[in-house]
């Protein structure tokens, strides 16, 4: 394996001149730079990762939080994680991944320098992780929208503009009834604010388009399936279509429907938001890009690693993709 001196001895310079050019840390000839960095080619080196954290007080890991909490999918999680995985690696940047819901572990990897900046997942409406990061100073950038971001810079899907959109299409196709099967009971308690902001976009679009609507939450469970449609019902009878944003509970719902003698689309029509690959049936809906979103997260945060930036939030949108789920009602 080449060192620096083998780099160093083909260039015809000083160890301490391929240092400089390797780190940035030294004006060098442009001469000398590229009499270096061909030797660096040829040889094939690449600086031990040590070193190269010595050189620039950089580690080159960040740090992925994601908190395995008993409401999580972790397949969806997954994509966000490969998102954020394989962008990093481009990036020439390893991955610490850290699941403890507490802040201990934040505080732990950033007060040792462990990592140069992370990317926090499942970002709740009151977060208390988010306080503590933006008191930390380091790099961070949030998965998620909290009431109060502290400056931090937020990356997530428009959950809100994807329900109006869906509302839409089927108020468009005559639906004037229609029904949110929302998230699970336990992510709505614990505030998860995507579960809110989508059904806020529910219910402004619904309003806009004069559509009669209702709401539950939904266990991922059959019988949780089977009484969030007892409760949407008894809300709103004899609703002609359904939102559904919850991927854990779209199986439960489906089979539910079909143990009812419920033709879909004929007898009721099903809109999906979430992520790609939920539930055996492809549906009528919109998909949250969790790859894009992983992607946009570590960009944001190697350019805060770069240099201090200003927080901002930015909303990945997707179009809504017509499956063969939806009708005019009967």
């Amino acid at each position: 394996m080449a060192t620096i001196a083998d780099v160093a001895q083909v260039a015809g310079v000083s160890a301490s001149t391929v240092s400089y050019v390797l780190s940035g840390k030294r004006a060098i000839s442009a001469a000398t730079r590229a009499r270096v960095e061909e030797a660096v080619s040829r040889l094939g080196y690449r600086p031990h990762a040590g070193a190269r954290a010595l050189a620039s007080s950089r580690t080159g890991v960040i740090a992925l939080v994601v908190p395995l909490h008993d409401a999580v999918d972790v397949g969806v999680v997954m994509q966000f994680v490969r998102g954020v995985v394989t962008t990093a690696r481009a990036h020439e940047h390893d991955v610490l991944l850290l699941t403890q819901e507490e802040t201990a572990g934040l505080e732990r990897v950033t007060s040792a320098s462990l990592v140069d900046g992370l990317v926090v997942l499942d970002i709740g409406v009151d977060d208390p992780r988010v306080g503590v990061l933006a008191r930390l100073g380091r790099p961070t950038v949030l998965v998620g929208i909290p009431r109060d971001p502290h400056g931090l810079p937020c990356v997530d899907f428009d959950f809100a503009g994807a329900a109006r959109t869906a509302v839409a299409h089927l108020a468009a196709l005559g639906h004037r009834r229609v029904g949110l099967v929302g998230a699970t009971p336990s992510s709505v308690r614990r505030g998860a604010g995507y579960a809110d902001r989508l059904c806020e976009g529910f219910l402004a679009g619904a309003a806009d388009a004069g559509v009669a609507t209702a709401t539950a939450p939904c266990a991922a469970t059959a019988e949780g399936a089977r009484a969030c449609l007892a409760e949407l019902r008894a809300r709103l009878p004899a609703p002609t279509a359904l939102l559904v944003h919850n991927e854990a509970a779209l199986p439960h719902l489906l089979g539910a429907l079909a143990a009812e003698g419920a033709r879909v689309p004929a007898d009721l029509s099903v809109v999906s938001i979430g992520a790609p690959g939920a539930g055996e049936r492809a549906l009528t809906g919109l998909e949250v890009p969790a790859l894009d979103i992983g992607r946009s997260a570590v960009e944001a945060l190697l350019e805060r690693i770069d240099a201090p930036r200003a927080g901002e939030t930015r909303l990945l949108s997707s179009p809504l993709v017509d499956r063969g789920s939806t009708a005019p009602p009967r």
